[in-house]
């Protein structure tokens, strides 16, 4: 693959914590996603949501201008290259408000 995978978190990460509703949107968040897609990258939108509050999170989003390569699965570039969608979503990139780095 000859570009960037980036999965991103929904809610206390593209936008402030609200659940289940809507909180603020991460603007700064936004505009480098919108630039990395610019620059050929690929984006999932990652959240534990599902159902209806999953759909409301991508209508947010296509409001934002953001419009995702894959929701909570792996992009179709990756599934071809693995020869399989596995569970566990491949990126280059992960953006979470849960990310920690530990040494262990």
């Amino acid at each position: 693959m000859n570009f960037r995978v980036i999965a991103v978190d929904f809610d206390g990460t593209l936008c402030k914590n609200a659940y289940p509703n809507i909180g603020e949107p991460n603007e700064t968040l936004i505009r480098y996603l919108l630039d990395e897609q610019k620059r050929g990258s690929k984006l999932i939108l990652w959240t534990c949501r599902c159902g209806k509050y999953l759909d409301e999170a991508v209508s947010w989003c296509l409001k934002h201008g953001l419009k995702f390569d894959a929701v909570n699965d792996n992009i179709p570039e990756a599934t071809k290259f693995f020869v399989s969608n596995s569970r566990k979503i491949f990126a280059h990139v992960y953006i979470d408000d849960r990310n920690s780095c530990m040494r262990w």
